[in-house]
This record gives structure tokens, C-alpha cells and sequence, in this order.
């Protein structure tokens, strides 16, 4: 159970990255320092937009529409830090009862 935890919580620390990536990326092609048409800027932001999509959708449902800003990637930043620092912990703590 341990080992899922620990996969889980890397798992998320991934997702994280990734968010903030994709956040920097969007920031540096609104501001024409990168060109979306660029191959490589093109396909990352392509692959960052299907890992990251199924995650804003729901959130975007819920969220008014605020024109450019989008905050479904604060959302869901907020989602899992509170996962990885609460509930993860909870988890572990509540194996370590058990084993004893």
C-alpha cells in the first residue's frame, strides 16, 4: 500500500510540473517570445494540452468565463497540492495503525 501511496504522490508531483510548464509556455507564446508554429513549441504544447485537458474541463464547467484568464490550472495546482499535503499523509498515517 506504500508503494501505491508513493506512486500516487509522484504521479501528481508530475502533473504539477507539467501544469507549470504548460502555464509558462502559454505565458511566453501570448507574449510572442515563442511562435506556436514552431514545430517543436507547436507539438509540446500540443501534448502538454491532452495530458492537461481532461483535468480543466470539469473545473472550466463549473468556473465563470473570465475572457483570456483561465484558472482551471490554479485549480486543479490547489486540488493537488491539498491531495499530496493532506490527504496523502492521512493515507500513510492511517497504514502505520494498521500495521501495528
Amino acid at each position: 500500500m506504500y508503494l501505491l501511496v508513493s506512486l500516487l504522490s509522484t504521479i501528481l508531483l508530475a502533473l504539477q510540473v507539467i501544469i507549470f510548464v504548460q502555464v509558462i509556455l502559454s505565458w511566453l507564446t501570448a507574449f510572442n517570445v515563442v511562435s506556436r508554429h514552431s514545430p517543436i513549441v507547436g507539438g509540446v504544447v500540443q501534448g502538454l494540452d491532452r495530458i492537461t485537458e481532461p483535468l480543466y474541463r470539469p473545473i472550466r464547467r463549473v468556473l465563470p468565463d473570465l475572457g483570456a484568464i483561465d484558472l482551471a490550472p490554479l485549480v486543479v495546482l490547489i486540488a493537488i497540492s491539498l491531495l499530496r499535503g493532506s490527504v496523502l499523509p492521512l493515507l500513510l498515517s492511517g497504514m502505520a495503525t494498521d500495521v501495528i
